[in-house]
Protein backbone atom coordinates (compact mmCIF):
# COMPACT_ATOMS: atom_id res chain seq x y z
CA UNK A 1 0.00 0.00 0.00
CA UNK A 2 3.08 2.45 0.62
CA UNK A 3 7.00 2.22 -0.34
CA UNK A 4 9.55 4.99 0.52
CA UNK A 5 9.98 7.83 -2.59
CA UNK A 6 13.34 8.27 -4.22
CA UNK A 7 15.14 11.07 -2.93
CA UNK A 8 13.53 10.44 0.42
CA UNK A 9 13.74 7.19 1.34
CA UNK A 10 16.31 7.77 3.97
CA UNK A 11 14.15 9.80 6.06
CA UNK A 12 11.29 7.11 5.66
CA UNK A 13 8.42 9.62 3.88
CA UNK A 14 6.13 7.27 1.98
CA UNK A 15 4.00 7.50 -0.60
CA UNK A 16 0.69 5.79 -0.93
CA UNK A 17 0.91 2.80 -4.13
CA UNK A 18 -2.90 3.59 -5.04
CA UNK A 19 -2.88 7.30 -5.58
CA UNK A 20 1.01 8.20 -5.55
CA UNK A 21 0.32 10.74 -2.48
CA UNK A 22 2.62 11.72 -0.05
CA UNK A 23 1.78 9.75 3.48
CA UNK A 24 1.51 12.18 6.69
CA UNK A 25 4.58 10.54 8.61
CA UNK A 26 3.90 8.22 11.22
CA UNK A 27 -0.09 7.83 9.50
CA UNK A 28 0.03 3.94 8.15
CA UNK A 29 -0.05 0.80 9.99
CA UNK A 30 -1.87 2.99 12.92
CA UNK A 31 -3.48 -0.51 15.40
CA UNK A 32 -1.36 -3.61 15.12
CA UNK A 33 -3.48 -6.53 13.70
CA UNK A 34 -5.42 -3.93 11.61
CA UNK A 35 -4.37 -3.65 8.20
CA UNK A 36 -4.91 0.25 6.27
CA UNK A 37 -7.68 -0.39 4.44
CA UNK A 38 -8.99 3.36 3.88
CA UNK A 39 -6.87 6.32 2.15
CA UNK A 40 -8.04 9.38 3.56
CA UNK A 41 -6.68 12.33 0.91
CA UNK A 42 -6.58 15.55 1.85
CA UNK A 43 -7.77 18.45 -0.61
CA UNK A 44 -7.03 22.15 0.49
CA UNK A 45 -8.61 24.10 -2.04
CA UNK A 46 -6.31 26.27 -4.07
CA UNK A 47 -7.23 30.12 -2.51
CA UNK A 48 -6.49 28.38 0.74
CA UNK A 49 -2.93 27.47 -0.57
CA UNK A 50 -1.01 30.69 -0.07
CA UNK A 51 -2.01 31.10 3.60
CA UNK A 52 1.29 31.64 5.57
CA UNK A 53 0.34 30.35 9.07
CA UNK A 54 -2.26 27.51 8.70
CA UNK A 55 -1.85 24.64 9.70
CA UNK A 56 -4.09 20.86 9.43
CA UNK A 57 -4.24 19.33 12.65
CA UNK A 58 -5.05 15.46 11.94
CA UNK A 59 -6.57 12.71 14.65
CA UNK A 60 -7.16 9.34 14.62
CA UNK A 61 -8.84 7.87 17.29
CA UNK A 62 -9.31 4.42 17.67
CA UNK A 63 -12.18 4.19 20.03
CA UNK A 64 -14.24 7.07 21.47
CA UNK A 65 -11.57 7.04 24.69
CA UNK A 66 -8.50 6.75 22.72
CA UNK A 67 -6.46 9.11 20.50
CA UNK A 68 -4.19 7.09 18.63
CA UNK A 69 -2.18 9.72 16.71
CA UNK A 70 -2.22 13.52 16.32
CA UNK A 71 -0.80 15.52 13.94
CA UNK A 72 0.14 18.77 12.65
CA UNK A 73 0.95 19.36 8.19
CA UNK A 74 0.95 23.00 7.80
CA UNK A 75 -0.63 24.01 4.43
CA UNK A 76 2.87 25.19 2.98
CA UNK A 77 3.16 21.41 2.62
CA UNK A 78 1.05 21.17 0.18
CA UNK A 79 2.26 23.74 -2.07
CA UNK A 80 5.53 22.57 -1.88
CA UNK A 81 4.02 18.46 -2.47
CA UNK A 82 3.54 17.77 -6.34
CA UNK A 83 1.74 14.91 -5.23
CA UNK A 84 -0.54 16.05 -2.26
CA UNK A 85 -0.80 14.08 1.13
CA UNK A 86 -3.12 11.57 2.67
CA UNK A 87 -3.59 8.77 5.86
CA UNK A 88 -4.19 5.38 6.17
CA UNK A 89 -6.41 4.25 9.12
CA UNK A 90 -7.40 0.82 9.42
CA UNK A 91 -11.62 0.18 8.74
CA UNK A 92 -12.64 1.48 12.06
CA UNK A 93 -12.50 4.27 14.45
CA UNK A 94 -12.76 8.35 13.70
CA UNK A 95 -10.53 10.93 11.92
CA UNK A 96 -11.00 14.64 12.73
CA UNK A 97 -9.08 17.27 10.31
CA UNK A 98 -8.86 20.49 11.47
CA UNK A 99 -8.22 23.68 9.51
CA UNK A 100 -6.98 26.18 12.08
CA UNK A 101 -5.06 29.61 10.62
CA UNK A 102 -4.41 31.75 13.62
CA UNK A 103 -2.98 34.61 11.45
CA UNK A 104 -6.01 36.95 10.71
CA UNK A 105 -8.76 38.10 13.57
CA UNK A 106 -10.61 36.51 14.82
CA UNK A 107 -8.65 33.16 13.85
CA UNK A 108 -10.30 30.72 11.57
CA UNK A 109 -11.00 27.01 11.56
CA UNK A 110 -12.73 24.53 9.88
CA UNK A 111 -13.39 21.11 11.52
CA UNK A 112 -14.32 17.69 9.44
CA UNK A 113 -15.20 14.51 11.10
CA UNK A 114 -15.02 11.28 9.31
CA UNK A 115 -16.58 7.64 10.86
CA UNK A 116 -15.16 4.61 9.52
CA UNK A 117 -17.21 2.21 9.74
CA UNK A 118 -15.98 -1.35 10.38
CA UNK A 119 -17.55 -2.67 7.35
CA UNK A 120 -15.77 -0.42 4.77
CA UNK A 121 -14.40 -2.24 1.99
CA UNK A 122 -10.37 -2.09 2.21
CA UNK A 123 -9.06 0.25 -0.75
CA UNK A 124 -11.56 2.59 -0.21
CA UNK A 125 -10.37 6.38 -0.60
CA UNK A 126 -12.11 8.99 1.29
CA UNK A 127 -11.53 13.31 -0.03
CA UNK A 128 -11.53 15.49 2.31
CA UNK A 129 -11.76 19.15 0.65
CA UNK A 130 -10.41 21.54 3.40
CA UNK A 131 -11.18 25.34 2.82
CA UNK A 132 -10.71 27.94 4.92
CA UNK A 133 -13.96 29.68 5.70
CA UNK A 134 -13.87 33.46 4.60
CA UNK A 135 -12.93 35.71 7.74
CA UNK A 136 -15.30 37.93 8.55
CA UNK A 137 -15.00 41.99 6.97
CA UNK A 138 -15.15 44.87 9.24
CA UNK A 139 -18.55 45.51 7.82
CA UNK A 140 -19.69 42.25 9.12
CA UNK A 141 -18.47 42.82 12.44
CA UNK A 142 -19.91 45.64 12.79
CA UNK A 143 -23.46 44.32 12.06
CA UNK A 144 -23.61 41.66 14.69
CA UNK A 145 -24.34 43.15 18.05
CA UNK A 146 -22.04 42.45 21.07
CA UNK A 147 -23.08 41.12 24.27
Amino acid sequence: MTQPTGQQASAQQFKSTRSGRLVVPGWMNLVPGKPDAVEVQLDVVPEDLGRDQASLLIEYWATPDDLTLQSVLPIRAFSASQEGWCALVPAAGRVLVRAIDPQPTPPVLASHWINVDPATVPGTTVHVRVAFPAAPSPVQNLLHPRS
